[in-house]
């Protein structure tokens, strides 16, 4: 498909060199290639559908990269992508060391500012802000957050440190949808804004003509500022912008080009602090997308399997609180990410979406816990370092049972740094009294969460977005025995092999794919699968009559090195069993983001595929 208009936009100049009748077929190309690009190569749809119109107006009246545009969560950048030259690199969008699928500061100098986890744009937008100031910058800050993102507290932390009189342009998209339908008092209260159009007209006219009267003009209309609020307040009511002292424009169809621009071009012009309100329709402009955005949020050109971890977790959970009225499910605005939207049509008055709010997911949660309740708790692995405070200070330290549902345990290929789930078991292995599991099987998750029900303290069962091993399954279950999770074998003690990888998570049909390349070899190795994880003691217990016989042991670990499961075990056992000092190595994600820099497969670059295992093993 030809794209004319687009294929001339390399740089923000080049669009706005174009004239304002050209602007809506852009704006129609922009959205064909976005659909074609996304059923080609997957990525975020329906919200990069909904700003087409924004995205344009906002590279139309602001000048970046001299002024600073910030995307909330980023993955609503793919239009500022293609305006800012990174049309031609579209087929590489969320493939390692590929354009990002969110804004990254290293990818282009239009990326102000990275993201991936929502609610810090405004935060940021505030630092470059006054940062101008200090410097005598003369540019604007522009946050673009979504209503979905004033459901997490970061956003309500900034607002709160606004100086009214930063030219900083906070721009409120409001569709009505973080990923799911938004939740809570504030989702509730920002659609309910709004401000007169009469009033509006009052205040830009009352304005416009008091600061043309010569000398006296401007120190009426600043005398008379108080008194208009007042009368706005006594006639028109006010909203919670305006109370901190911003000045409100708003609500405008954003999802109208000449609307948006006449805004945007206003708020500019005041050069204070102004709060632009908009609303879009996520997914315009495709119909599929536009009736289900959620289905649309995220595609992909692979097709999903029919089961995962957190579909088996929800089923499971559904049935554990049929017969215990105590079970609570809560999420952060991740009800159909995990599987939980379900335990809510079963059990509405025991399923809490709480926004975009990890800390308070689990501050509650413990509150619940308190008062003998059985909360399960299901975050991403990457949004779960949000609450690591939260886990400490409410949790761990008053020994309570709140149960973590560690969902995207492990590598996050297409999303990339900002979602691998690659540290939760280095930083919850360094809080004395939470217990680990990461069972690999539906059946060892089904026996993890009926340990988890009657747990007396802080459990963490996490797993991958994934299906279950079925290689797993028939190597260390293949008796049907889950309620035996823990640490299992390929091999008997009596039989131990020279070499022995041990390993957790979903990263065990690699390490067996490596496992029978080495054998191929001549190599004499054999796997042991590591479910639960912590306490260590227990752990090492079990593992070292399995490895005493070994020449080699290699911990196999899709995590970070440093404070990782391999590197505590490890330690536990030189401490326990000196003689294995010189027999141990560590295979894991060693001080690095895994981001690459430059297109390739991910697995093999971090020396985690089964080809690059393999050559360890056989190393002499």
């Amino acid at each position: 498909m030809s794209y004319p208009l687009l294929e001339k936009i390399n740089s923000p100049e080049d669009l706005r060199a174009l004239s304002e009748r050209d602007i809506a077929e852009l704006c129609s190309e922009i959205r064909a290639f976005l659909i074609e690009n996304a059923e080609l190569h997957g990525g975020h749809l329906a919200s990069n559908l909904g700003v087409v119109e924004l995205t344009v107006a906002l590279h139309r009246v602001f000048d970046s990269p001299r002024d600073h545009i910030i995307f909330d969560v980023g993955h609503q950048s793919y239009v500022h992508k293609l305006i800012t030259g990174r049309r031609e690199r579209f087929s590489t969008l969320r493939q390692p060391g590929g354009l990002s699928g969110f804004t990254l500061m290293r990818e282009s100098e239009h990326d102000a500012f990275g993201a991936g986890h929502s609610s810090t744009s405004i935060s940021a937008a505030l630092g470059y802000a006054e940062a101008d100031a200090i410097l005598g910058k003369r540019a604007y800050s522009i946050s673009v957050t979504g209503d979905g993102a004033y459901t997490g507290g970061l956003v309500h932390e900034a607002l709160n440190n606004v100086n009214p009189e930063l030219p900083l342009i906070i721009v409120l998209n409001e569709n009505r949808m973080s990923i799911s339908q938004n939740k809570g008092a504030f989702a509730r209260y920002l659609s309910r804004i709004r401000v007169s159009k009469s009033y509006v007209k009052f205040k830009r006219g009352t304005r416009s003509v008091l600061e043309h009267i010569p000398l006296i003009g401007k120190p009426i209309s600043a005398a008379l500022s108080w008194t208009k609020k007042k009368i706005k307040h006594l006639i028109y009511s006010t909203n919670y912008f305006e109370e901190l002292g911003l000045y409100y424009i708003g609500p405008v169809n954003g999802n109208d080009y000449k609307a948006v621009r006449k805004v945007l071009l206003e708020a500019k012009n005041l050069g204070k602090s102004v709060v632009v309100h908009i609303h879009t329709k996520k997914g315009k402009g495709y119909s599929p997308a536009e009736r289900s955005p959620d289905d649309f949020h995220s595609v992909s050109s692979k097709k999903p399997s029919s089961a995962t971890f957190h579909s088996v977790f929800a089923d499971k959970l559904k049935e554990l609180a049929a017969t215990d009225a105590r079970i609570l499910a809560v999420t952060a605005a991740m009800g159909i990410g995990t599987g939980l939207d379900s335990f809510g049509k079963s059990y509405p008055d025991r399923y809490f979406d709480v926004g975009i709010a990890e800390e308070h997911a689990l501050t509650f949660s413990a509150a619940l816990a308190a008062d003998g309740m059985k909360p399960f708790v299901a975050i991403y692995s990457t949004f779960l370092q949000r609450a690591y405070d939260n886990i400490i200070h409410d949790v761990a330290l008053q020994s309570l049972p709140v149960r973590m549902m560690i969902d995207r345990a492990g590598l996050a290929v297409g999303d990339g740094a900002t979602h691998h789930g690659i540290f939760d078991v280095a930083f919850l292995s360094e809080i004395p009294n939470i217990k680990i599991v990461a069972p690999v099987t539906y059946g060892s998750l089904r026996a993890a969460l009926d340990m988890a029900r009657d747990a007396t303290g802080p459990i963490a069962v996490r797993y991958a977005n994934k299906s279950e091993s079925e290689r797993a399954v028939r190597e260390f279950y293949p008796n049907g025995d889950f309620d035996a999770f823990g640490v299992r074998a390929s091999f008997s003690e009596s039989d131990a092999p020279r070499c022995v990888l041990i390993t957790y998570g979903s990263i065990i049909d690699t390490v067996l794919e490596a496992r029978d390349i080495a054998v191929a070899r001549g190599e004499s190795v054999g796997v042991i699968l590591v479910e639960s994880i912590k306490p260590y003691a227990d752990a090492v217990d079990k593992i070292y009559p399995l490895v005493r016989g070994a020449e080699r042991i290699i911990y196999v670990e899709e995590g970070i090195k440093c404070g990782g499961a391999a590197m505590i075990s490890r330690s536990e056992l030189y401490e326990r069993h000196p003689d294995l000092k010189s027999r141990f190595d560590i295979i894991a994600i060693d001080d690095s983001f895994a981001s690459p820099t430059e297109p390739c497969e991910l697995y093999s670059y971090l020396g985690l595929s089964a080809e690059k295992i393999a050559e360890r093993i056989l190393e002499k």
